[in-house]
């Protein structure tokens, strides 16, 4: 069996699914509704061209990823087929939960929908199998990437979604720590173990302006070393910081774009910005003649310095109305699923860097 980054790809989309279909998880009850009742009920009278986009959108990557992982590691198994059986049952099986959801409906069509999304989404993968654009990958990949750069490459193609949602400090993801704080005292209100929630001696500060630079170069720093440590040639080291360094650019301005409106796509490119972008950029060139471990220690060091920083300082009174905004707006459609995203990528990267660096195996250098 070939080794994939399909199959994680797989999973992570499957519980995005999942969060997705269930959201918002809150009055599980059965409402006397037979099982099987929605499954022959008539059309609805009433759809829109977006409930039909979505919901055969929603399922296609699923469709793909899924059939490209089977092409890649058990080809002799009816790829399409099994795709849209996995597919289909997966859809049925949200839709079915959701009877005990007062907030959701479940419905045939949109079990339809899925499935063809499915479909459509495993036949593209099958199509590209078939035109020998899967044998090219793979032959990219193995020119490019050392063989266990699985967990590596999953959390670089997350990052830039992670980046859609705003952050207080450009690339700071992860400052979680006083959202949390706020969200633990709501929750416990009322309730005798609010008490013994810890109370701060002196509130947070917003960062100092040179620390404000620092997380916004570790932000765009950590996915270069990341891919340097596995990328194997140099030259393919200059590619990968280009891609990155334009991957943080657009995706940042895409979020700017859609929380404040495109004419303020690119307002959070400041001066302190532009210089921390510098920063990273000059510190990142001589990284790319370290070798693999030396990459994932200093990703583990700047990882942890900027996790502090950010979780030691507050948000700005503008970035919580921004993000109020935001929550309502454009992503809502999402239930939250890049919030969490921008929340939680930084602590797999922390978790995925102990991992290799807990891992008994010998140092490899990098050309």
């Amino acid at each position: 069996m070939k080794k994939t980054a399909a199959w994680p790809l797989a999973a992570i989309y499957t519980a995005l699914i999942v969060y997705a279909s269930l959201y918002p998880f809150e009055n599980w009850r059965s409402q006397g509704a037979e099982w099987s009742a929605f499954l022959w009920a008539p059309w609805p009278k009433y759809w829109t061209g977006f409930d039909v986009l979505s919901n055969v959108l929603g399922y296609a990557p699923f469709g793909f990823i899924v059939a490209l992982a089977l092409l890649r590691s058990a080809r002799h198994l009816p790829t399409v087929g099994l795709t849209l059986a996995l597919g289909s049952l997966l859809s049925l099986g949200m839709e079915s939960l959701q009877l005990f959801l007062p907030a959701r409906v479940p419905s045939n069509v949109d079990w339809g929908l899925n499935s063809a999304g499915t479909l459509a989404g495993a036949s593209a993968a099958w199509t590209l199998e078939r035109l020998g654009f899967l044998d090219r990958w793979s032959r990219f990949r193995a020119n490019w990437f050392n063989s266990d750069a699985k967990g590596s490459l999953v959390l670089l193609a997350l990052w830039p979604i992670a980046l859609l949602f705003p952050a207080p400090v450009p690339f700071g993801l992860g400052q979680v720590l006083e959202r949390a704080e706020d969200a633990l005292a709501l929750r416990l209100q009322e309730t005798p173990w609010l008490d013994w929630l810890p109370v701060r001696e002196v509130e947070l500060q917003p960062l100092l302006p040179a620390y404000e630079v620092l997380c916004v170069s570790l932000g765009q720093l950590l996915p270069c070393l990341l891919a340097f440590s596995l990328i194997r040639h140099l030259h393919q080291k200059v590619w990968a910081w280009f891609v990155l360094t334009a991957c943080g650019l657009f995706f940042t301005s895409l979020s700017a774009a859609l929380t404040y409106g495109p004419a303020h796509a690119w307002e959070w490119l400041n001066a302190p910005v532009q210089l921390a972008m510098v920063i990273a950029a000059l510190v990142a060139w001589p990284m790319m003649w370290r070798t693999e471990k030396t990459l994932q220690v200093l990703a583990l060091v700047g990882l942890v310095l900027q996790l502090t920083l950010l979780n030691n300082a507050s948000a700005n009174a503008y970035f919580s109305l921004t993000l109020q905004n935001w929550e309502q707006g454009h992503f809502i459609r999402f239930h939250g699923v890049i919030q969490w995203l921008g929340w939680i990528w930084p602590f797999a990267l922390l978790v995925y860097l102990m991992r290799c660096l807990s891992a008994a195996r010998p140092t490899k250098m990098q050309a």
